[in-house]
Formats: C-alpha cells, sequence, structure tokens
C-alpha cells in the first residue's frame, strides 16, 4: 500500500500545483478536483495544508495574489482539470 498511497498524494499535490498556476482559492481547488478527478475534498485539503506549511512564504504571497485575480468559468475549470489529469497519466507511464 505504501507505493500506491504515496503515487495518490504525488498525484493530489501535481493537481494542487496545477490548480495554483491557474490562481484557484483551496476551496475552487478541492471542489475542482472533486468534481473533476473523484478525489475527496478532505485529501485535498490535507495535502494543501502540508504543501502551505512546508512553502509558508509562497502561500502568504498567493494569498495575496488572490485578492486581485479574475475568476475562470466553470468551462475553463473543468478543461484545465481534465487536460491536467490526462497530462498526469502520460507523466506517469514514463
Amino acid at each position: 500500500m505504501g507505493d500506491s498511497s504515496a503515487s495518490y498524494i504525488h498525484l493530489v499535490q501535481h493537481l494542487i500545483e496545477k490548480c495554483l498556476i491557474f490562481h484557484m482559492s483551496k476551496e475552487e481547488c478541492m471542489e475542482a478536483l472533486s468534481k473533476h478527478a473523484n478525489i475527496t475534498p478532505v485529501i485535498t485539503s490535507t495535502v494543501w495544508n502540508e504543501l502551505e506549511k512546508e512553502n509558508k512564504e509562497f502561500f502568504e504571497a498567493y494569498a495575496v495574489s488572490q485578492n486581485k485575480k479574475d475568476r475562470m468559468s466553470e468551462e475553463e475549470t473543468s478543461q484545465l482539470i481534465q487536460k491536467m489529469i490526462s497530462d498526469s497519466s502520460k507523466d506517469s507511464d514514463d
């Protein structure tokens, strides 16, 4: 189980990093990964919290930038998540 759970957490981390690139909030990321990748919000939240602990300065700056961003549409979010999932599958096949 160690390898598969580590791989799963790595996938969630990778998808969260993609959410960050698209300037999504934690809540938006949790919702998007739940809806489009069937990842339980509690898993996304736990991995996000660990990333925050490890990268405090980044997330402080990210929180400030969140107040200034434009929102993506539901359709854009869906397309981006689907692309991230297919890209992740290709990466793990290597």
